[in-house]
């Protein structure tokens, strides 16, 4: 889009001192007044087939005819500035063609340069500059559109291999945090088969103990007995710590935003509106949001070349708990729904929710809500013997 509003500044600055170089009256300029015109009305019709070189090269070259007729001088005179428009509309084509399109308006372009000089009454030094202008012209846009060509090629080489590393980075944290989670599991089944069953049987063997000692040591057995039964609830605690999943939920949701960031894979804008930490989620509702949100910044990092996100939760009247993740987009492809926003829609859809997904222009935004109502008490394991 910047690149429109630059050449249509081009043109508008070069149009009047062009229509003023003609040194004509009011009554004589409606040809002239005509063409410009037609010049500018084919010029705002160009963008709209961008996608069809054919006709891009047509009104281009249309465009150039219409230029030449227009100021083409009937004195035998030269008009610099016709030079110049000529000129703007050949750099126009390399700009957005390929090399073989932009060489069919180089030359219908150069041959126009070419009309003007020998209609004129030139001599013939102007002659050999214009000539050695239009040489100089062509070298300088052929370097552009290859360095240009060759600049693209490699920033996509680099947007790939980056996806690439995104994904592998992506699966080496999760790896990582399968493999310690499992780790902190094993060491948990170890401490509960291990330490928890010793602990156990050394509190039933200091009860049996202590029905069969003497009174006199009967309380400093019983002491004994409680001390280990702290040991034990201790050890449960602990047991229970390593085997809870902590990696989703809320907080999880923090913790995967800042390690996003700490990467600098992706700028995400955080909000929090109507309470929504306060809201009364169970474990297995706060694990979904997780994953739903994981699964749209992981769509945004793959899909999009956007470097920012915005993640807003809400928990309206603390019936619903919304979510809505959003980035900005600058491709107009069509969107189609693939397998990881159907399973995240089949899970909001498990607890009541639902999600919507909206593209525009501008815009690909997710949201998503669960309902809140009707929650039930959260069981956690029973983590003894």
């Amino acid at each position: 889009m910047k690149s429109y509003w630059v050449w249509l500044v081009l043109n508008v600055v070069v149009w009047p001192f062009a229509i003023g170089y003609t040194d004509l009256t009011i009554n004589q300029l409606t040809g002239q007044l005509f063409g410009v015109a037609l010049y500018f009305a084919i010029f705002f019709l160009i963008p709209l087939v961008k996608q069809r070189p054919s006709l891009f090269v047509f009104f281009i070259c249309l465009n150039v005819i219409i230029a030449t007729i227009t100021l083409l001088p009937s004195d035998g005179t030269i008009n610099p500035f016709l030079i110049l428009i000529l000129s703007l509309l050949i750099a126009e084509g390399f700009y957005h063609l390929t090399i073989g399109s932009s060489l069919i308006i180089s030359v219908i372009g150069c041959g126009a340069i070419l009309i003007t000089v020998l209609n004129s009454n030139l001599g013939q030094i102007i002659e050999i500059f214009v000539e050695i202008y239009i040489i100089f012209l062509l070298i300088g846009l052929l370097v552009y559109k290859q360095t240009k060509d060759q600049w693209t090629d490699l920033d996509a080489r680099y947007q790939a291999l980056f996806s690439e590393y995104r994904d592998i980075k992506r699966r080496a944290v999760s790896e990582e945090e399968l493999a310690r989670q499992e780790e902190r599991v094993l060491i948990a089944h170890e401490i509960h088969d291990s330490v928890g069953h010793k602990l156990t049987a050394l509190i039933m063997q200091l009860e049996m103990f202590r029905l069969q000692t003497s009174e006199e040591y009967k309380e400093k057995v019983q002491s004994l007995k409680e001390l280990a039964g702290e040991s034990l609830n201790e050890t449960r605690r602990a047991v229970k710590s390593l085997k809870a999943n902590d990696t989703g939920g809320l907080s999880g949701i923090l913790r995967l935003i800042r390690k996003l960031e700490m990467e600098n894979m992706i700028r995400i804008h955080f909000s929090v509106k109507h309470g929504a930490f306060s809201a009364p989620l169970t474990g297995e509702q706060s694990f979904v949001i997780y994953r739903s949100v994981q699964e749209a910044l992981t769509n945004i990092m793959k899909h999009s070349n956007a470097k920012e996100a915005e993640i807003m939760f809400e928990a309206p009247g603390n019936s619903i708990f919304r979510f809505e993740i959003s980035n900005p987009i600058s491709n107009r492809s069509l969107y189609k729904e693939g397998f990881g926003l159907s399973s995240m829609r089949e899970r909001l859809e498990k607890y009541g929710g639902d999600l919507k997904v909206i593209k525009t222009d501008e815009q690909f935004r997710i949201s998503g809500f669960i309902k809140l109502l009707n929650i039930g008490d959260e069981h956690g394991s029973n983590i003894t013997g």
